[in-house]
């Protein structure tokens, strides 16, 4: 039986208190920011009164929203392990997939702010690494998407999903695509166009993390998804490639290390990946993830990256080199505990969209690829089986569930569910290393207890009265550097005459909850300057300006905002970071 297959990439190529003034910030009426429909509904706005809004629609078997192994980003450091991939394409070597540098070395380490202290890594520790491969995961993405074109499937690259559509019965129907040819201002231009639908008989959500259509879904009071699993928590994830001294190159060298500059009880670690020649000459890769539960608002996970770099242990590699790409995305973190049911009428979810990272091994592809091979079988059970057997429109691929609970990624899983959770405690990162590693070599992760999160990652930051705010050193311009020269590194493009993505459900929120309480935490957490809060012209108090057009499409401010104000939806269709083989 052949099926239609249709795959839309839902992705895209000094401190001022105010808690010491807040009279003086608080205002009931900011200026207006948000113009963006989701907000101003059209049939409210008299410019659209005779503007032809129907859509065109196109009848698939299965369409898939997001693209590459985990679903919705091509953006991860990325040591990868080969295990979904060997099921998928046994001859993937053969057939030329771009993994062509094993590991040759494991490194882990706890840093100090001067020293770092090495940590043995040993057979069945989440960080050995032996029969992975470093990578450059735009290159497999790329190849990927090459493999799926050659059995037939269409792929629509640059083309934004901004919309379920449902039939009458609750069932998932398909998908919308983002409406072009809209003002800044909100109101339709010459040129406007509406998006398309494309209805199916199952729709595969695989938008990577935190996606836009996800979030709706899991508001869906009659799928109740998220219903017997505890709030997803979400880290930040920093990258850059750099091209060092080939004397200090070594390729397949894994490092990895905790500690300094994060506090002990922030967590987060980092990653430096020595990329082999086929992935271009004596290029690394460096990142940080930081955990996006930390509670001081103070802390800028883009400037402790930045800061990470200049300790003695790894400064060297970039005295002499020169840094070509940077990135930064969100990422899953909850594990087993946090994994939403999966399917439901019309469709299901995939990848890196219900969070299937193995927080403890750094990684997350292999589990999200296994996750679409599941889907994959079930899917097309489903519609083979479907005559006769569906009680609603969209169909039901309920196997997928069941299939995944039985398969090594569920295993995967459930052996370090307790890792993430153990950072929790008093003894903070220090307790989470114990804990993993002791348990790890000991039980295998077969422990009889299961260790809970702290709750949603947006209600862990404390008032700024009662936090110190963190003086970070001035960035030299040779090893750590400014947000908008890192953004510039990124391609990323939007065409700044539309409604800015970034919606606020409420304009006043800003200034009157997260500038009077968290000192305006938004500037600091987005990893894009996205988010600055700049003087009135008066001179009394200050507005929040959201520059739309730095976006990165990471999802942090979404995840992260601690009034919950911040809706990220999808741009027009092509734009965004343009990650080059990242």
């Amino acid at each position: 039986m052949a099926l239609q297959i249709s795959a839309i990439f839902n992705i895209c190529k000094g401190s001022y208190r105010c808690s010491q003034n807040y009279l003086r910030c608080f205002s009931s009426k900011q200026p207006r920011i948000t113009t963006h429909h989701t907000i101003k509904p059209r049939d409210q706005d008299q410019r659209w009164k005779d503007v032809d809004m129907e859509r065109v629609a196109d009848e698939v078997d299965v369409c898939i929203v997001g693209g590459g192994p985990a679903g919705g980003h091509t953006l991860s450091g990325a040591c990868i392990e080969p295990k979904a991939l060997d099921e998928l394409f046994p001859d993937w070597k053969e057939r030329g997939a771009p993994l062509n540098t094993p590991v040759t070395k494991d490194k882990f380490s706890i840093f100090s702010k001067n020293r770092a202290f090495p940590i043995p890594i040993l057979p069945g520790m989440p960080v050995y690494n032996h029969g992975n491969y470093v990578v450059r995961l735009g290159n497999v993405v790329k190849w990927l998407g090459e493999q799926a074109e050659e059995l037939g499937v269409e792929i629509y690259p640059g083309t934004a999903a901004s919309e379920v559509l449902y039939h009458e019965d609750g069932s998932v129907k398909g998908i919308a695509t983002s409406d072009v040819g809209i003002a800044k201002d909100g109101s339709p231009k010459d040129n406007f166009e509406r998006g398309m639908e494309l209805h199916a008989k199952i729709t595969i959500f695989a938008e990577g993390c935190h996606g836009q259509l996800a979030k709706t879904l899991y508001n869906n009071e009659d799928m109740n998804l998220r219903e017997k699993c505890e709030p997803q928590t979400y880290g930040i994830g920093f990258k850059e490639v750099w091209e060092i001294d080939p004397a200090l190159h070594h390729a397949g060298q894994v490092e990895h290390s905790i500690g300094w500059p994060l506090e002990r009880c922030t967590y987060g670690g980092t990653f430096l990946y020595h990329l082999g020649p086929d992935d271009g000459e004596n290029l690394i890769a460096v990142g940080m993830v930081v955990g996006l539960d930390y509670t001081n608002p103070y802390l800028s996970p883009f400037r402790e990256f930045q800061r990470f770099k200049h300790h003695p242990s790894i400064r060297k590699y970039f005295e002499n080199g020169q840094r070509i790409s940077y990135g930064a995305r969100a990422l899953n973190e909850g594990g087993y505990q946090c994994v939403p049911k999966l399917s439901f009428p019309g469709g299901c979810l995939v990848g890196c969209s219900p969070g299937f990272m193995n927080v403890a091994k750094i990684k997350g592809t292999h589990n999200a690829m296994k996750s679409g091979l599941l889907a994959a079988e079930a899917v097309f059970d489903t519609i083979v089986k479907s005559e006769d057997n569906s009680s609603t429109i969209g169909l039901y691929p309920e196997s997928y569930d069941e299939a995944v609970r039985n398969s090594w990624l569920w295993k995967d899983l459930k052996k370090v569910r307790n890792s993430r959770p153990s950072f929790h405690t008093s003894l903070g990162m220090y307790g989470g290393v114990a804990y993993t590693g002791l348990f790890s070599m000991l039980l295998g992760g077969r422990e009889p207890w299961t260790l809970h999160h702290k709750g949603a990652d947006y209600a862990s930051l404390k008032p700024a009265k009662e936090c110190t705010p963190i003086e970070y050193p001035k960035p030299d311009g040779q090893i750590s550097f400014d947000l908008l020269s890192s953004v510039a590194l990124t391609g990323t493009n939007h065409d700044h005459d539309q409604p800015p993505h970034l919606t606020l459900r409420d304009d006043d929120v800003p200034v009157n909850n997260n500038l009077a309480i968290y000192d305006g935490p938004e500037a600091r957490f987005c990893p894009a300057g996205v988010y600055e809060y700049v003087d009135n012209e008066d001179g009394d108090g200050r507005h929040l300006v959201i520059n739309a057009q730095n976006c990165i499409h990471c999802k942090t401010c979404d995840i992260k905002d601690p009034s919950q104000n911040i809706n990220w939806v999808c741009p027009q269709g092509g734009e965004g970071p343009a990650y080059s083989g990242m």
